[in-house]
């Protein structure tokens, strides 16, 4: 079982950045509105335009240009532990969940790397879609592509279509149960319908001449971005876990066994053109088009689902319309044979999961950035030593002596992804705990290194990583 002082860690206390703005005026008397009127209209001579202009303070205002911020000495020298720490946990928080059966606790961050964040999510609970006063819960992740603007919209629009759709389902049943494979498939129509809205929105709009330009392409954008969506629905009353993913975000359950060990049991599969099963879907849709997935990408394409991304989904000739008129996306013709669009469909892969409240367990869902450094098992592992290990102050404990470090070392035997040799446990919240773990654990240079990158170039280095972790049990442990 979970310990009850592990699950009541405190919650990390998230710094705020406040900017202030210093106004800048010169006191108004007859004399000066006089010299100002005067230079408007040009008719003001050089002492007096000096004497009109010139402030009545006795403290120069003037930057300094010869003095250096710590700030910025301390970027100068890298990042400490202290500093690493900050960055990663931020954007954290953590819930204890008083009022749902069946869910302890969830955790999550997110660590950017474009500039905006092209990552969004969201989580809480919400009133059951069949309307007899249960509370269920929600998580989700959206990892955006090509910009942030189509996660954005799904982080606000996606909940609201899959509750209608469930609704739907629901008032057909009269309260009667609700059979599973109609549950998941008004998961599948309420992101399908999301998606057509977004297009729809956008063709809408660009026929829509009365409509200021400014608000036509905004509601085009989302249509020009794309996004995965990763999203678990948790039913209170029968205890199961619904989980919808559209691209290669992931979801994981991590479940104890008898012998105190850990079980990684697959929720999700990451929809890419590495994935036979989505491989002979995307052939048998467009049969004799040889060259459309090459090297694990769709058309150059990184995954086989997503929402929005119009290049692949609008006819060739509406893609160079929009082109023309509002700056679309260049299509992706010459490059890639575009033959018989769409391509891409947003509809999700769901699987439904009873939840046994009987034994420990607990959900992981995270973008592709977590995963790119962490397998399902090694992520389930982690968590595990988590829940189990009290938590280390990680600048005092003595960590492996590392070599010094350059990313070329990967190539030279160096491993790039996570190994068990750096796990570390020294944070609070378990999703900053999978977070550090997968840039580099105990490794404080690789850990830095990776972090010390701004946008663009950090690209290079990691992803936008967005991790939620969500604690099941029984509520009659006393948890």
């Amino acid at each position: 079982m979970f310990s009850s002082s592990l699950l009541a860690r405190a919650r990390p206390r998230l710094g705020r950045v406040t900017t202030s703005t210093r106004c800048f005026y010169t006191t108004k008397t007859a004399s000066s509105n006089w010299a100002r009127n005067a230079m408007l209209g040009g008719v003001i001579s050089v002492p007096g335009f000096w004497w009109a202009t010139s402030t009545r303070e006795d403290v120069s205002d003037v930057p300094r240009l010869d003095t250096h911020s710590k700030e910025q000495l301390i970027s100068e020298q890298g990042l400490s532990k202290t500093q690493v720490t900050e960055i990663i946990s931020q954007n954290a928080y953590s819930h204890a969940v008083k009022d749902v059966t069946g869910v302890t606790r969830y955790d999550g961050t997110q660590v950017a790397s474009n500039s905006p964040c092209e990552d969004h999510f969201f989580h809480g609970q919400f009133a059951s879609p069949w309307d007899d006063g249960k509370q269920w819960m929600a998580w989700a992740v959206f990892d955006g592509h090509a910009g942030w603007q189509t996660s954005e919209l799904l982080k606000h629009q996606l909940l609201p279509h899959v509750r209608d759709s469930l609704s739907q389902v629901g008032s057909s049943h009269n309260g009667s149960a609700v059979p599973q494979d109609m549950i998941q498939q008004a998961l599948v129509n309420g992101f399908l319908n999301l998606d057509a809205s977004i297009f729809k929105t956008a063709e809408d709009a660009s026929r829509d001449k009365t409509m200021p330009l400014a608000e036509r392409v905004r509601k085009l954008e989302p249509a020009f971005a794309g996004s995965c969506a990763l999203f678990s629905i948790y039913d209170s009353v029968t205890s199961t876990l619904h989980v919808a993913c559209t691209g290669d975000s992931r979801a994981v359950l991590g479940q104890q066994r008898s012998d105190g060990t850990w079980e990684a049991i697959p929720l999700s599969v990451d929809q890419t053109g590495y994935n036979q099963e989505e491989i002979a879907r995307l052939q048998k849709e467009h049969p004799g088009e040889q060259t459309m997935i090459k090297d694990g990408r769709l058309l150059g394409l990184a995954v086989s689902r997503a929402f929005g991304d119009s290049r692949w989904k609008w006819s060739l000739d509406f893609q160079k319309e929009m082109r023309e008129r509002f700056y679309g996306p260049a299509p992706l013709t010459p490059r890639y044979d575009v033959r018989t669009p769409p391509y891409l469909t947003a509809g999700p892969v769901v699987t439904s999961t009873k939840i046994d409240l009987s034994r420990p367990s607990f959900l992981v869902m995270a973008s592709d950035g977590l995963w790119d450094h962490l397998s399902s098992e090694q992520a389930v592992g982690l968590v595990g030593k988590w829940l189990g290990s009290a938590v280390e102050n990680g600048n005092n404990k003595s960590a492996p002596s590392y070599k010094p470090l350059d990313f070329g070392d990967f190539k030279q035997g160096t491993k790039e992804r996570f190994e068990d040799g750096r796990t570390t446990v020294q944070d609070e919240n378990a999703a900053v705990h999978l977070t550090r773990n997968s840039l580099g654990g105990n490794h404080h240079e690789l850990v830095s290194g990776r972090l010390a990158f701004g946008s663009p170039f950090s690209r290079y280095a990691r992803d936008d990583i967005t991790v939620q972790v969500v604690f099941f049990n029984s509520d009659q442990k006393g948890i």
